[in-house]
């Protein structure tokens, strides 16, 4: 090993971490890290000939920034990347892990899981000579995640539930800062699981956000009863692959052989040819998840969709906006209300949150609860379940003028829903071409993409009610 890797093993660098300035250019923790490939080989682990780490020249839906490379073409089916047991960052509360960093994961909310996993990245960061230096010296320095935009980008988001998402998460970190300070202040030297390095909102919000960028839920590792768990971990240099939903390669895990240990794989999934980048799918998730937790907003992403508020108020106004006549919102018959109640949109525990856009156009609950609100024909609802009455590819099952009122009914809703933007997409566009700071043109991009959602749903909504009205005066003659 040579004198300068030994130097970067036992380098501690502060914890102290400035948010991120209005450029995002991904930046190491260290100017020049140690070679991560060739880590993971000396540790053990596998990594293909023909892929480097390179700088992605072009530009992605997700940013420029460091990626996989393949250096050659690679047939499918190859093993691109191979890491034993030992190699993933996991947090396991076990023998020898300081029992105040388990009591400090404790305190975090389960939502909020990529803290627990980001106590123990900080520990390690904190740590001389921690086995995953080599690793942690090459993670990005800043994050281009909602909580280190100036407050104004975060406005510019436009959308009240991201910002809700955003606000809380702030909000945590803040608190979370004070709660560690009143816990570690009477900590000795040798029982502080940051080595007496402070700890700041900042700071955890750095750890987080490379937790919830980077970390895969995967089988953990044994329990007494010969049982695993899905545990997150962070599993060096896979995660530096690139995310697509029509992803070239995928993560496998397989026994080790000769013990019980797992091994996690990368393979190809179809052939990737040269100067390809490797990518893996993370999930099919809205632009709220993906600008939340990885920094970065999808084009035309199949999967996004806006979230509404199931309220009678709301739907009253949107009915009477459509022209649709008697609804019963507000007063719901006592056998529509025994449906709301089914649907969980109604009740002490009810899930009033519903969607609208994306893969399902119409949430299934809510296009239930329009058509049996907007049909009062108990005796037509009876002859279907809910399952019919849930499902869009059921066609019109209480007759073609329920179902043109419903879809005019969530046009309206759409209506209502891009009336609370306060720009127009002309607007956005235009701002996109003046220069713009990283964070605005995110947030711009990002509320781009909500309002094209609301529009293509009712695009898809509008050609369905005609299609509708088609059929009826076909019906009549």
């Amino acid at each position: 090993m040579s004198s300068k890797m030994i130097t970067s093993l036992t380098h501690s660098r502060p914890l102290a971490y400035a948010a991120a300035s209005a450029s995002f250019y991904p930046l190491r923790l260290v100017p020049q890290p140690p070679d991560l490939i060739k880590w993971v080989r000396r540790e053990g682990g596998f990594v293909h000939h023909s892929i480097k780490i390179a700088y992605l020249e072009e530009e992605k839906p997700n940013g420029l920034g460091l990626g996989l490379v393949a250096s050659e073409d690679i047939p499918k089916g190859s093993d691109l990347i191979s890491l034993p047991q030992h190699i993933p960052l996991r947090f396991e509360a076990k023998y020898g892990v300081s029992s105040t960093l388990i009591a400090l994961a404790q305190q975090v909310p389960e939502e909020l899981w990529a803290m627990k996993l980001g106590l123990k990245l900080l520990q390690e960061r904190a740590k001389k000579g921690s086995f995953w230096w080599p690793y942690i010296s090459n993670l990005p320095e800043a994050y281009s995640v909602p909580i280190f935009f100036p407050g104004e980008d975060i406005k510019n988001l436009q959308y009240a539930p991201l910002l809700h998402q955003v606000n809380k998460r702030c909000r945590f970190l803040l608190e979370f800062e004070k709660l560690m300070k009143n816990e570690l202040d009477n900590v000795k030297l040798d029982d502080h699981p940051f080595g007496g390095q402070d700890i700041d909102a900042s700071s955890l919000g750095w750890a987080m956000s490379a937790v919830s960028s980077r970390a895969f839920r995967l089988c953990g590792t044994k329990c007494p009863d010969g049982t695993r768990v899905d545990a997150p971990m962070l599993l060096p240099l896979i995660d530096m692959c690139n995310h697509s939903f029509a992803p070239n390669a995928e993560i496998v895990q397989e026994k080790e052989a000769n013990n019980d240990n797992m091994l996690v794989k990368v393979i190809a999934g179809a052939q990737i040819k040269q100067d390809d980048p490797l990518e893996l799918n993370y999930g099919c998730l809205n632009n709220d998840l993906f600008l939340l937790d990885y920094g970065f907003v999808i084009p035309a992403n199949p999967y996004d969709c806006i979230e509404l508020k199931y309220d009678s108020a709301l739907l009253d106004a949107a009915s009477m906006a459509a022209g649709v006549s008697a609804p019963n919102f507000s007063s719901p018959s006592p056998w529509q209300q025994q449906i709301l109640f089914q649907l969980n949109l109604d009740g002490e525990n009810s899930d009033l949150k519903v969607r609208i856009g994306g893969s399902e156009l119409v949430e299934d609950r809510l296009l239930a609860a329009l058509r049996v609100l907007l049909s009062n024909d108990k005796e037509a609802v009876e002859k279907h379940d809910l399952n019919t009455l849930k499902s869009i590819t059921s066609v019109a099952p209480l007759g073609t003028s329920t179902e043109a009122a419903v879809f005019r009914t969530v046009i309206a809703l759409c209506v209502i829903a891009l009336g609370h933007f306060p720009t127009k997409i002309m607007e956005d566009e235009s701002l996109l071409k003046q220069k713009v700071s990283t964070t605005t043109e995110l947030a711009v991009k990002y509320r781009i993409q909500k309002k094209s959602v609301i529009i293509d749903a009712m695009r898809d909504l509008t050609r369905r009610v005609k299609l509708l009205s088609s059929k009826e005066s076909v019906t009549a003659q």
